[in-house]
């Protein structure tokens, strides 16, 4: 009989490391953005600015 139990924790586990790389991943990026001079300008208008 399969052990669902260690099934789950495996998977549980590597979820749970998936998501802190992500989370990781994020955090460098968003880093990386403070340390530039500043924000760049858009690349299409806002839904605002375009409306007449």
């Amino acid at each position: 009989m399969p052990d669902y139990q260690k099934m789950y924790l495996t998977l549980f586990h590597a979820a749970e490391e998936a998501i802190d790389t992500l989370i990781a991943a994020q955090r460098a990026c968003e880093e990386l953005y403070l340390a530039e001079d500043g924000p760049e300008e858009p690349a299409s208008p806002s839904r605002q600015e375009a409306a007449p």
